[in-house]
């Protein structure tokens, strides 16, 4: 199988010993969305930078469509487009022209009826002829995706893409993001905000440390780790669980009206239920949870 990127026994170490990465090995598929997720410092920008050639690495290979980043950079590099975290535009320019000059790095021939169309897909087209100082802040954010869209690449890398905007923005954003896997562009994006992860990734892989600790699809990952849980509200509080449910190994909330039941399997439920009405105990709600990705990124980290 041809995968978008493939890294392979990948390192690297700063001058000052302090180790970055630590033997990464992961392949992402076409077309997919790949959430990189991890604490500030764990090595998630290294990799980006790394993976596009901004960042020498120390050792290990990198190929970007079987093209390998290095040794056919000129290759590699034009399949990729890159949104950084910071906004580095020229202030001055108009937003079309900025898209122009991006895509004529990549020598790719004019085509302005594609540009248009990348800034109506990020509701930039009324904009085109403004200078970019006069955006707004969610604007700027827009335009360097579409600024790394101009030259068609086939994988967009996103570094914190929503980071620092606000709620509606991000939505906006994954609105976005979404519509672009639709047409077959791969991405990879690394983010704190579990919740971005949640909504978008396919697969999610975690790092830490400079070591990817977990790769697998959120829905493998939901299902293996995500336990839900089923709160039985009860009418009257209790001072201690009955030994007859001890089997179910059951939490008392501080106020003895909820009992916690964690389960992988929803065989129990009726019989716990059951259980719970025959030693003469009334509920009368019942209200069943899962974990979210944060929680069990949490749970991870903490191992």
């Amino acid at each position: 199988m041809s995968f978008a990127i493939e890294v392979s026994n990948l390192s690297k170490i700063y001058d000052n010993g302090f180790n970055a990465l630590d033997n990464i090995n992961f392949s992402v598929n076409k077309g997919e969305i790949f959430a990189l997720l991890g604490p500030n410092g764990a090595g998630k920008s290294t990799l980006i930078n790394i993976i596009c050639g901004i960042t020498k690495k120390n050792s290990g290979l990198v190929n970007i469509f079987n093209f390998d980043n290095i040794k056919d950079y000129k290759a590699a590099r034009s399949l990729i487009g890159l949104v950084p975290q910071e906004i580095a535009t020229d202030s001055f320019e108009k937003v079309i022209n900025a898209l122009k000059f991006s895509r004529g790095l990549f020598n790719k021939p004019k085509n302005n009826a594609y540009l248009e169309r990348i800034l109506t897909d990020f509701a930039l087209f009324d904009k085109k002829e403004d200078q970019i100082r006069t955006l707004s802040g969610g604007m700027k954010r827009r335009l360097l995706i579409a600024k790394a869209l101009s030259h068609e690449p086939k994988i967009l890398f996103l570094d914190e893409p929503t980071a620092g905007v606000d709620v509606e923005l991000r939505k906006t954003l994954w609105k976005n993001l979404n519509n672009l896997k639709k047409k077959g562009i791969t991405i990879f994006l690394t983010t704190h905000y579990i919740e971005e992860a949640e909504k978008l990734a396919d697969r999610v892989a975690i790092i830490d440390k400079g070591k990817i600790t977990l790769i697998d699809s959120k829905k493998k990952l939901m299902s293996k780790f995500g336990k839900k849980k089923i709160i039985v509200k009860l009418t009257k509080p209790i001072h201690h669980i009955p030994e007859k449910l001890s089997k179910y190994n059951l939490v008392k909330n501080s106020t003895g009206k909820q009992l916690i039941y964690s389960f992988s399997s929803e065989n129990f439920i009726d019989v716990l239920l059951s259980d719970i009405n025959k030693i003469g105990l009334r509920y009368e709600d019942l209200e069943v949870r899962q974990k979210n990705l944060e929680e069990i990124f949490i749970d991870l980290v903490k191992k």
